[in-house]
């Protein structure tokens, strides 16, 4: 019995790495839990309860991560206004996205572009990318104060 139990872990794994790789390929593109679990044969809440197990967040919030990192990647440009990358990495509304920029990032996406565009100049992309990666401001999120 406990193969059946590996192998049904195993599956499961298989199915959640299935959709993370959409979510980075696709993130860009309207995608919501319901469509993610659709594609996984699974429902939203399962879904979303196996891949926090599995990845220690959130599938929203995983594609909400990724866009960011690609936001952060064209603010850092800096030819791009914040409103054309908010749309250009998938997000619908200016203002959620200027919320989940500041909470993973620590600052404004404007503030952002504007810092960074000096401070990455002349470094590789990878280089940069691996950088400024976002860490989620867990301060944000629990309301705790240093």
């Amino acid at each position: 019995m406990a193969t059946t139990r590996d192998e049904d872990r195993r599956a499961t794994l298989v199915l959640l790495r299935r959709v993370r790789d959409r979510i980075d390929r696709e993130y860009a593109q309207p995608l919501d839990v319901e469509e993610l679990a659709r594609g996984a044969h699974m429902s939203a809440g399962h879904l979303s309860r196996q891949f926090k197990a599995a990845f220690g967040e959130s599938p929203y919030s995983y594609l909400m991560t990724r866009r960011i990192e690609r936001a952060m990647a064209l603010l850092r440009r800096g030819d791009l206004t914040v409103t054309d990358v908010c749309f250009a990495v998938g997000c619908s509304s200016l203002g959620t996205f200027s919320s989940r920029f500041t909470e993973l990032v620590g600052v404004p996406p404007s503030t952002y572009r504007d810092q960074q565009r000096q401070a990455t100049e002349g470094m590789p992309s990878c280089v940069a990318k691996q950088v400024t990666r976002p860490v989620r401001n867990r301060e944000a999120t629990t309301g705790a104060h240093p």
